[in-house]
């Protein structure tokens, strides 16, 4: 069973943390929810509020595989001012470990430089933040061990992704059939 960390900031777009979250809690994985808020309550983009598990300042990283930041326009730009969050994205590159991200968050990865040679995707018309990627349209793109996708409209099919990478493409598509995703 896979130890995913999901990091929610003021502004997150919820369906893009929710969605995936729920996805992958549903497929057996460890999911907890992280606010760098400094407190437990996140407040999303659209006035839902949600309860994160810990905060950054308390999460234990032991045996985490993977790194996951949802969108939204302010959410992203409060991840990208959170240092100690970067630090830890840097060192999960650095070591090859997953990090995925969704709709404006993968500007994160470029920002950083992680994305040099590698095919990624993000919001539409966010793509020149991709910063040395190649940039493409697909909903979810898979490129060595980092993962991105494009938005709301896609935090499915990103969920039923990563849910693949750590069990594999039958529970994937099994779970696909269960929620009924076409």
């Amino acid at each position: 069973m896979a130890n995913i960390a999901v990091f929610l900031a003021d502004g997150f777009e919820e369906v893009e943390a929710i969605a995936p979250i729920d996805l992958l809690r549903r497929g057996g994985m460890n999911v907890t929810t992280v606010s760098i808020m400094g407190r437990t309550t996140v407040h999303g983009s659209h006035n839902i509020d949600v309860e994160a598990d810990t905060v950054f300042e308390k999460f234990d990283f032991t045996g985490v595989d993977m790194l996951l930041l949802p969108g939204g326009g302010l959410g992203t730009k409060n991840l990208k001012g959170y240092a100690p969050l970067l630090e830890k994205v840097k060192e999960y590159d650095a070591a090859g470990k997953y990090i995925a991200a969704i709709c404006a968050a993968p500007t994160i990865f470029g920002m950083l430089g992680l994305l040099q040679g590698k095919k990624a995707t993000c919001y539409g018309g966010m793509e020149d933040e991709l910063t040395g990627a190649q940039a493409v349209t697909d909903p979810v793109v898979v490129d060595g061990h980092i993962i991105t996708s494009r938005g709301m409209g896609t935090a499915t099919q990103f969920g039923l992704k990563l849910l693949e990478i750590f069990t594999d493409k039958a529970t994937a598509d099994k779970m696909a059939a269960t929620v009924m995703m076409p």
